[in-house]
């Protein structure tokens, strides 16, 4: 697991992904369920920012646990996202020196919940993590999930 007092010695990757969070939940983070959910699987820290040489910072959250609900509550909504792949023990608020930080833990999707989407389209929603970055499946990508459904 993560030392969250040690933030400095991590960089974002193919199973991490720090995002500030300080204005609230941001937008981007459901690519990143997304792309965590249709990979291998990583961990999202909210209340952490990527420094100019990629280090990693606590800047804490005043909210967490308001974060978690409104988390909670659009992970749960199917206009969101297609499906919610979490348990209540992926989601958890982490006390650090610096301060809060909610961290996600998105499993590896089952290949009957791929894609895990956004919106209502699968071709335009699904994403897939490589490096640091999420990236929007091309379409064999997708049919390639749809039909291993099948199977």
């Amino acid at each position: 697991m993560l030392d969250l007092n040690h933030m400095e010695q991590y960089r974002e990757g193919n199973r991490l992904e720090a995002k500030l969070a300080t204005g609230g939940l941001p937008h981007s983070i459901w690519e990143t369920y997304s792309a965590f959910a249709n990979s291998s699987g990583g961990i999202i820290l909210l209340g952490v920012e990527e420094l100019p040489d990629h280090s990693l910072r606590v800047q804490g959250l005043l909210e967490p646990h308001e974060m978690v609900q409104e988390f909670w509550e659009k992970v749960n909504d199917p206009t969101v996202v297609s499906a919610n792949i979490l348990r209540p023990e992926d989601i958890w608020v982490a006390g650090t020196d610096d301060g809060s930080v909610v961290v996600i833990q998105v499993p590896q999707g089952e290949r009957d919940q791929l894609p895990i989407y956004l919106g209502g389209d699968p071709f335009r929603g699904s994403y897939r993590r490589s490096g640091d970055g999420d990236y929007r499946c091309n379409r064999v990508e997708v049919w390639s999930m749809l039909e291993a459904k099948q199977h």
